[in-house]
């Protein structure tokens, strides 16, 4: 499938999104720092635990008027209060003495309208997709969410400590040209709307949800999501913190590689993997049964971090790298296309905010890999990894595969 053959919807969708996670990569990683120096450490800790409690809650709403309101107006307006947040934190900056309240109000505000925005923008790539080309468009999403990330880091990185001004001014231009792309090239899809079946709203988004805490495979589909996601975000937590400690350091002539360029080498193998490989290998695995393909990428996924783990040589740690790359490129855009198959046409705006909670349980699991490792051995780690990494595979291929086993027999019996 081509770029031009696209639909509209869907190339408004992925563009607005890279520029979306561009802009929320190049300054996140940086944001404990900022609070750190303007404030102090303890402060910063809790205002950052505090955003991400009403990230997690907000994207719960999000979806909600996602499946009960226009969604373009929907957009229209979580992009254009993030673009006015964004001003705010930039004018914020503009004196000697920053206004940090002025700055802590508008980056609250702008962890709000972009956590209600991310449901929308997901439930709108699936309501412009069909079954059968779904998995190619989500390994396009897939490519350019690695990307952007990578671009958006790099620019934080060269920006932040001498062109902060700079780099919150392009980010606030970059911001306002998403809310003006929604408003042109953005189209409303003919859908069926939630409707409100309680008078009480909070009670109405609640059983909106009990609804999809009942869909028994779909709550196996995160669970899984959430361990296969842990694993991931290990590289950049615990097994961060074991190459920073016990990493023996290798010399290229006079360049050293320690502990944290060994971290930032395997992170940069990973996106160029991505970024070279993504349509080959989707290309490839589109030849072979969906099912295999998904059992294959877990297989070398799960090789691959088990090693990474408690791996100490820096050939093996890069060559087991690729291999969960290799993995993580074959099974992401087949489970991503079908969890989008089993969201319900009218609660796919719920179902894409419940999902969500896939990456954030998947990063508590991650955070909470550090604490582990304190106690056991890495070699007990891997161990460790590859019963969450099992687990999370059981509980994915069972969940995505099951309902259409039950919705088969259900038919041969009618």
């Amino acid at each position: 499938m081509k770029w031009r053959n696209f639909p509209q919807n869907v190339k408004v969708r992925l563009i607005t999104s890279f520029f979306n996670r561009l802009t929320s990569s190049a300054i996140m990683p940086f944001m404990a720092l900022f609070f750190a120096q303007n404030l102090n450490k303890v402060w910063a800790g809790i205002f950052l635990v505090i955003t991400v409690i009403i990230s997690f809650i907000f994207n719960l709403i999000g979806g909600y008027i996602s499946d009960r309101f226009n969604r373009k107006k929907i957009l229209l307006i979580t992009s254009s209060l993030s673009a006015l947040m964004f001003l705010l934190m930039t004018i914020s900056l503009i004196p000697e003495t920053k206004i940090i309240g002025l700055f802590a109000i508008a980056y609250i505000a702008f962890t709000i309208t972009s956590s209600m925005e991310y449901p929308t923008m997901d439930a709108l790539i699936i309501d412009s997709t069909t079954p059968e080309n779904r998995k190619f468009i989500y390994a396009a999403d897939y490519w350019l969410v690695n990307l952007s990330m990578a671009i958006g880091t790099a620019a934080g990185g060269l920006l932040y400590v001498n062109h902060q001004l700079l780099l919150f001014v392009i980010l606030t231009v970059t911001l306002i040209c998403i809310s003006i792309a929604f408003m042109l090239w953005l189209n409303e899809t003919d859908r069926v709307l939630l409707k409100q079946k309680h008078q009480n709203v909070l009670v109405d988004v609640l059983n909106n949800y009990k609804i999809a805490l009942q869909d028994g495979p779909f709550v196996k589909v995160v669970v899984g999501s959430m361990l296969i996601i842990g694993a991931e975000l290990t590289l950049n937590n615990y097994i961060g913190v074991r190459l920073v400690e016990s990493f023996d350091s290798i010399f290229l002539g006079s360049f050293e590689i320690s502990g944290v360029r060994m971290l930032s080498l395997l992170n940069v193998e990973n996106m160029l993997i991505v970024v070279i490989l993504t349509f080959i290998v989707t290309k490839i695995t589109d030849r072979f049964s969906t099912k295999k393909m998904l059992i294959f990428g877990f297989i070398l996924y799960g090789i691959g971090y088990t090693i990474i783990t408690s791996g100490n040589v820096w050939y093996v740690l890069i060559f087991f790298n690729f291999i969960a790359t290799m993995g993580e490129l074959i099974y992401s855009p087949i489970v991503n296309a079908e969890q989008a198959n089993m969201m319900p046409k009218d609660q796919r705006g719920s179902y894409a905010a419940f999902a969500n909670l896939g990456y954030t349980g998947g990063d508590l699991i991650a955070r909470f890999s550090i604490i582990m490792g304190v106690f056991l051995m890495p070699s007990q780690m891997s161990i460790y990894m590859g019963i969450i990494i099992l687990a999370g595979s059981i509980l994915l291929y069972t969940g995505l595969f099951k309902r259409k086993l039950v919705t088969v027999k259900s038919i041969a019996e009618a």
